[in-house]
This record gives C-alpha cells, sequence and structure tokens, in this order.
C-alpha cells in the first residue's frame, strides 16, 4: 500500500439528480439492495452470507442477484443500498486493487481493500448510498471482516450485519455469535441469520448465497428458497 501513497486519488461520482415526481413509480425507481448481508470470522478464514431480491420500489426486480461480489481473489464485499452505486465502488476497488498487487508483486491485504471501499464511500458520501462489508483471507492477519456503513467509516468485527433485514436479527446473532468457531459452525450461524431476516423483512428474500473464503481458496454454496433453515411453522 506504501508504494500507492500520494498517487491514489478516490474516484469522484457525479450527483444526479433524481425526479421527485416518479420517485415512487416502479418503472423509473433505481434499483435497491433493500437487503439482509453478514460476514463472520471463523478458526482459518470467513463466511460471507446474503439474500438475493433486489426491488424497484415495491416491485422486485430480481429474486436471484448475486450479492457478495468479488474484488479480488480471497477478498470480496457485501453489497447493501443502492444496486448501482455498490457495483460501481466494486468495480473501482477491483481495479485499483489489481494495479496495487502488481505493483507489489503478491496478493493485496483485506486490510487496504476494506480501506479503499472506505474512502470511495466516505469521499462521495453525498452521492451514493451504499453500506457494505469487506472480508476475506491473507497472510498476514488471516480472517478478517470489516464492516464500512453509510458515511464511510471503517470497523473491523468478527461478525458484521447489515441491510434492512439485520434490525431482526441483532438480537439473534448477539446470542449465537461465539468466538472460535469452526466453518460448518461459522456456516450454520450466516445461515439460520439469513433465513430469520428473510422470513420478518419483506425487502429480503429467494435464496441465501454464501461464499467461504480460507487460505485454500474459495467456496461457493447456494440454499435454495424452498430449503431455508425453518424455525416456526409460520416463518
Amino acid at each position: 500500500w506504501s508504494s500507492m501513497e500520494g498517487r491514489f486519488r478516490p474516484h469522484k461520482f457525479r450527483h444526479y439528480q433524481h425526479n421527485t415526481m416518479d420517485h415512487n413509480d416502479w418503472m423509473t425507481s433505481e434499483h435497491d439492495m433493500g437487503t439482509t448481508i453478514i460476514a463472520v470470522e471463523f478458526n482459518g478464514g470467513v463466511v460471507m452470507g446474503a439474500d438475493s431480491r433486489t426491488s424497484t420500489g415495491n416491485y422486485v426486480a430480481n429474486r436471484v442477484s448475486d450479492k457478495i461480489t468479488a474484488i479480488h481473489d480471497k477478498i470480496f464485499v457485501c453489497r447493501s443500498g443502492s444496486a448501482a452505486d455498490t457495483q460501481a465502488i466494486s468495480d473501482f476497488v477491483t481495479y485499483y486493487l489489481d494495479m496495487h498487487s502488481i505493483e507489489l508483486g503478491e496478493p493485496p491485504l483485506v486490510n487496504t481493500a476494506a480501506n479503499l471501499v472506505q474512502q470511495m464511500i466516505y469521499q462521495n458520501k453525498d452521492n451514493l448510498m451504499a453500506s457494505m462489508i469487506c472480508a476475506g483471507w491473507d497472510k498476514t492477519l488471516g480472517g478478517q471482516v470489516y464492516c464500512i456503513p453509510l458515511g464511510g467509516v471503517r470497523v473491523r468485527q468478527p461478525f458484521s450485519i447489515g441491510g434492512s433485514g439485520s434490525t431482526y436479527i441483532y438480537g439473534y446473532c448477539d446470542a449465537h455469535f461465539k468466538e472460535g468457531m469452526t466453518k460448518e459452525e461459522a456456516l450454520a450461524f450466516v445461515r439460520n441469520s439469513l433465513a430469520l431476516a428473510m422470513a420478518r423483512d419483506g425487502s429480503s428474500g429467494g435464496v441465501i448465497r454464501t461464499v467461504v473464503i480460507s487460505e485454500g481458496g474459495i467456496e461457493r454454496e447456494m440454499v435454495p428458497g424452498d430449503h431455508l433453515p425453518r424455525f416456526l411453522p409460520e416463518l
């Protein structure tokens, strides 16, 4: 990262004025990732998870969108907020990380990626609606999870949740999280948390997508909507 110091200039996003007359019209509303996203550290790496519902106003525009985006080989982001804004941030950070890794001759640190995401969001906070979780594995600190909410603060946490559905599962996550989980325990924690949020939050739904990131590589899985964990008959 030091090799880029003084030369990195975060991209400035242009501000577009929305027509308030059409704000509630699903034909003209921007795609919004009313969402539940989560990431958790475990012994050996991290598990990231998200639902798959993308909405345009009250209309579900995509039932199976992928909100977990790779920005480098072992670094991913979970995206919530405006789909367009978070996709643009992911693309810019991917570009900067590729250039940085070429200069270093080795993969970038997760902290470096999280710092880039933070700068993008913070320096454009008046124009963007983006809240993201950056997580991954590197040889220096192993598995790491960084929360970067609206406004652009960056905090490392053992687990992080975000999106509209997260408000329903803070109690569950606080009660069931424990340090030093195995990969299987972390996957179960992520899937159960997402299933509960999807059952309560009208803006979350579809399938559950998970990504396990460790020294050994990447493991992607998907749980269909009819195979989600169930806790009560009505949920």
